[in-house]
């Protein structure tokens, strides 16, 4: 057994491959990753979400939170009609991540109405 961190030796002429990945991982483990690596279009709502929330609190991550939010609301439009006050009562949110989401909301009902 080797010791930890050394290389296996590579048979003579074998090509050296650094930083390769695998294929079937993605290089990304949160939605903010995905989006820079794929684009905003490949994010499922959660994970649009989950970006704007963008960091979770003791036990529950971001992503959780989102999932919280369109179980709730069921969904963006939703999400559009309540007032501040609710959204402070899901676990994971706070006054400055609401203001975020009540901003993001406000951004794409200015989009729709100027479109």
């Amino acid at each position: 057994m080797s010791p930890k961190g050394s290389r296996q030796p590579q048979p003579k002429g074998a090509p050296v491959v650094r930083g390769a990945r695998r294929a079937a991982a993605p290089s990304w483990q949160r939605p903010g990753g995905k989006l820079r690596e794929l684009g905003a279009a490949s994010l499922t709502d959660t994970e649009v979400l989950a970006v704007l929330i963008s960091t979770g609190v003791k036990g529950r991550s971001a992503e959780q939170t989102a999932l919280d939010l369109l179980n709730r609301f069921a969904s963006f439009r939703g999400m559009s009609d309540q007032p501040l006050e609710r959204f402070l009562s899901v676990k994971g949110l706070g006054s400055v991540k609401v203001t975020r989401l009540a901003a993001a909301l406000e951004l794409a009902r200015r989009c729709v109405d100027r479109s």
